[in-house]
Formats: structure tokens, sequence, C-alpha cells
């Protein structure tokens, strides 16, 4: 057996499209004095009959694999080829999260990103990158927005494609796209069209996608903030509406790698938003309807949010085994026994929850926990102009009754309605 202090640190050696030819001095000797060579078979390609290491070819899935391959080399001076820097969108971050950063040496290449910034004139700082390599396509959508500039890591030669016909699906097919493939190295090449016309076949697997987004004249805008437009949500009339979404969000205070449980999720809004806030952010919806759950994962996609977690059953049953959140919103389902107690258990130190709800009953249940728990009890109510004969007037929506509370860090005993501890 081989103790830490005794194993070489593994080294993650970043190489181009250029091959041994754009590899640094030091990132030479690595590979040379390495006993092991682990990489993708296209990496490992790359490396001159020089180098002695043996060659071993990632596994796939490749994440569980890490830890045995690792272990089955142990004692040995292990490199790992990498794409570009291995800590942008690479090897190098599960590496880190499995060893820890002391027992890793990481000499990075050039990322595709700085390439293709280089070559298009683009400010690398305000430069969006979006990878679809093991993430959905509907990943994209969250980013576009008209004038803005996006770099696409491509997971395939089709790639390219899919992205032109999905901005076209959106109502971005006036935007430009370059296609940029094999960068830095001998082969590259440049593609370039309007995503509405994009016709051509596809090329290198190794390739960029650079989006200048423009939008068409008649496309509904998203915007960054909470309360996006009612009609962007596929809905049956379960959906936390625009004014009162936004202030539910304002409450719920979304920060980045926190997770949200959405309980009673309708359409999916609150959740969708949460997640559209940070892209660390997570979220689980719980949604006892089948066929509410489906059209909650299609809202998603088509919002840039694919990774929503939907959980179909009704709660409390449902939220059990679920990861502890950070924040719970409870849109329906109030009166279901023991609900607001199991939210309220799981939920962790320094969280917060918060409730909506338009019925009386529900109403008094909310005014309960608020003599138990404290917090804040308010009531949202939005009107909008709409024509009265030949004049205009308010037509006052059904106000919502909102609770929010915030679970202290050390919970101490509370008194119940009844002045008894409990």
């Amino acid at each position: 057996m081989t103790s830490p202090a005794t194993t070489p640190p593994v080294t993650v050696v970043g190489i181009g499209a250029d091959g041994w030819a754009g590899l640094a001095p030091a990132s030479r000797a690595a590979l040379e004095g390495a006993e092991v060579v682990i990489g993708g078979s296209r990496q490992l390609a790359l490396l001159p009959a020089g180098v002695p290491a043996a060659r071993v070819v990632w596994p796939s899935p490749l994440r569980p694999a890490v830890p045995g391959l690792l272990a089955e080399h142990a004692g040995r001076r292990v490199a790992v080829l990498a794409s570009g820097d291995p800590m942008f969108f690479g090897i190098g971050r599960t590496l880190t999260e499995l060893l820890g950063a002391d027992r890793l040496r990481v000499l990075p290449h050039p990322s595709s990103v700085s390439y293709a910034c280089a070559r298009l004139g683009w400010a690398l700082e305000e430069t969006e990158t979006v990878s679809l390599v093991g993430r959905p396509l509907a990943t994209l959508a969250g980013a576009l927005h008209d004038g803005r500039r996006l770099l696409v890591l491509s997971a395939d030669a089709g790639t390219p494609a899919a992205v032109a016909a999905l901005l076209d699906e959106l109502g971005y097919g006036a935007s430009e796209l370059r296609v940029l493939e094999q960068l830095g190295g001998p082969g590259e090449r440049v593609l370039d069209g309007l995503a509405r016309d994009w016709a051509r076949p596809a090329g290198d697997p190794l390739n960029i996608v650079a989006v200048h987004c423009r939008a068409e004249p008649d496309t509904v805008a998203s915007s960054l903030v909470p309360g996006l437009r009612d009609e962007l949500f596929e809905s049956d009339g379960q959906l936390t509406k625009r004014h009162v979404r936004a202030a539910t969000l304002a409450t719920l205070a979304p920060r980045p790698g926190e997770l949200l449980w959405d309980v009673g999720g309708g359409s999916g809004s609150i959740a969708i938003e949460w997640l559209r806030a940070h892209r660390s952010c997570q979220a689980v919806s719980v949604e006892r309807d089948p066929v509410r759950a489906g059209r909650i994962s299609r809202n998603a996609a088509a919002l840039g949010v694919p990774r929503l977690r939907v959980v179909t059953g009704a709660a409390p049953a449902s939220l059990a085994g679920l990861p502890t959140p950070d924040a719970v919103f409870i849109g329906g389902g109030l009166t279901a026994p023991g609900l607001l107690e199991a939210c309220w258990a799981s939920l962790a130190p320094g969280g917060r929850l918060v409730a909506n709800t338009v019925t009386l009953e529900s109403e008094a249940l909310l005014t309960t926990w608020y003599r138990r728990l404290g917090g804040e009890l308010l009531r949202l109510a939005v009107a909008h102009a709409v024509p009265v004969g030949g004049f205009t007037g308010w037509r006052q929506s059904m106000p919502v009754t909102q609770w929010s509370v915030v679970k202290p860090a050390a919970e101490s005993l509370v008194k119940s309605p009844e002045g008894e501890a409990s």
C-alpha cells in the first residue's frame, strides 16, 4: 500500500489540436517522464511514439471509473491528457473533487474558447460560454438574448446543425453562426452563415459554435429578473402569475448553489425562475398530476433549464429521500396533512420557507403557523386596467396571502397557538 504522502501527484496536461508541437517544455517533460498516460483516444493519438508511457483510454461512463482506474495505477507516475485547459469544463474539476488540489499538478493549454475569441475579435470576459458536452441542447435556450455573443462547446459534429435548428425554433433564426473547427491545429477551418439558412453537412467533431444572437421582430424577449411574461409558460391555469411570481422569488432570495423544493409545481414557474437566477442553482418540482408534471418539464426545457428535476407524486410522501433544501416554496396542497410539518422539518437551518394561497382555509392555516413561528404574513393584490364600455376600469385578481419565514440556525422551542411548548 502507498500513502498519499509517498504517491506521486497526478499531472494533468492540456493539449490542443496542434498536438505535441504546441506543448510547452514543462508539459512535454511531464508526459515523457510518466509511466502511465490516461486520456481520450483522440488526445492519446496526438502523442509521438517517443513517449514511452503505457497509454490507457478513459472508459465510458468516465466519472464512476476514475477512482478505480487511479487506484489501479497507484504508486506510478500518472499523467492525464486533456483538451485545452483541463480546469475549463474539463477533467481537472473531476480530479480535484476526487483527489484534492494538493494531489494534482495542472499544466493548462489555451482553451478552445480562448482561441475562438482570438479569431473572432471578441472580448473573452464579455462572451458567455455554454457547454453542450453531456448536457441537453435546451440548456442553450436560457442564454439567448438579442445582441449577445455566445460560444457553444459542441458535443460532436452534429451540434452546429442542432444549435441552428434550435435558434430558428425559438425565434433567433437571424442569428449569425460561425463554426470553428480544429482551432489552433493545421486543419483549422471556419464556416459561417445564418441559423435559419444553415444547411452545411456535419464537419469535424472538434468544433466550437460562435453565435451572435439576433432575435426576430416578433420574438418575445425573456428577462434576466424574476417575473417572466405569463405567455412564455405552457399552462392549464395553474400558474403563479407574473407579478406575484416576481414578489415570491424576491422573498425566496435564490443564491448560487442553493436547492429549492417547489411543492405543488403547477406549471413549474417558480422553480424555473429560481434556476434561471444562477447556473449553479438547483431545484426539485413536486407535482402530483402526471400531466402537469410533463408540462413542467417542457416549460423547463423551453426556458433553458432542463436540469430541473420533476418528481411526480403527492406531498408530503413524495418528499421523502429528497436532498435537504435551502428554500421551500409551497404553491399548492397546503392543507394536506403533515405537509407544512414535513417541509419545515426538512428545511436546512437558515433556509427560507414561502407559502402562497388564495383560499380562506389555507389562509387560516398560514395564520396559525405565523402565530407559532413568526416570519412575515402579507397579502398581494394586483389589479389590471380593462375596458369598461367606452371607459377604463380596474379588474382585481384574486388576492394572494403569503407567509414567509426563515428557519433559525439553532432552533429552540417555539410556542404553539395555544401557548404550549412544541
